[in-house]
């Protein structure tokens, strides 16, 4: 620029010369030292450490409370299990107990059992005797007792026929001839008999024949159980 000498009373203006922007004062970065840099590390590593300690309580606590609750719904189901175990041995038992009563009630129906004699008789000696008829389709339960020797004999109708003959003919007695002209099974001299005949279960053809050679009182307790035989048994066969 060129400066002119001014005129009189001539103001002279002198062009300020052009501003030169100013940087900002920015502060220094703060040096960190090693140990400060050690300490802030060291800090992070307990506030890290003290987290994880805590979420690890938190979680040990949690499962705690659960392991407990656990173990308290496993004991009631156990309890509740041996409860509905006893009640289903009970249950076992009593249809056990059931099922042996209703085949015992089955086999009764299918095979009845009935006293046909029980009252005490005596034979009054050696011409005297006691005959019954053997019913056909049952189990003939013989059962007899005496206060003397008594002589029995389960007999087919021809066979008694032929005692009687026998003592019509004069041949001997009837304590004699009652049981020597055949039976099905005999018994002499005896005070107890006890037998189950089978034969009448197919056939209608036998009568029990008791005599002594003295007087004596026979108390039977005969019963019946019926068992039809499929097929002829004994001398019907």
């Amino acid at each position: 620029m060129i400066e002119q000498p001014a005129a009189k009373d001539e103001v002279v203006v002198t062009a300020a010369p052009p501003s030169v922007p100013l940087s900002p004062i920015t502060t220094p970065a703060p040096i960190l030292t090693r140990e400060k840099v050690w300490l802030a590390a060291l800090t992070a590593v307990v506030l890290l450490t003290a987290g994880a300690f805590a979420l690890l309580y938190n979680d040990d606590v949690g499962f705690q409370n659960l392991d407990r609750s656990l173990t308290n719904q496993n004991a009631s189901l156990t309890g509740r299990n041996l409860i509905l175990q006893g009640q289903l041995t009970t249950t076992q038992t009593g249809l056990a107990d059931a099922n042996t009563q209703l085949a015992a009630a089955n086999a009764e129906l299918k095979h009845p059992h009935l006293g046909i004699w029980n009252v005490p008789q005596q034979v009054s000696g050696p011409t005297y005797y006691l005959a019954a008829g053997v019913p056909d389709t049952f189990t003939y339960n013989l059962h007899l007792a005496s206060n003397g020797p008594m002589n029995v004999s389960i007999v087919s109708f021809e066979q008694f026929k032929a005692a009687v003959l026998c003592v019509e003919n004069g041949v001997a007695n009837t304590n004699w001839c009652m049981h020597h002209n055949g039976s099905a099974i005999g018994w002499s001299n005896q005070t107890a008999i006890s037998y189950d005949f089978h034969e009448a279960e197919g056939c209608a053809a036998y009568m029990l024949v008791i005599t002594a050679a003295s007087q004596v009182t026979v108390t039977p307790d005969v019963s019946v159980t019926y068992n039809p035989a499929t097929h002829a048994t004994g001398t019907c066969a």
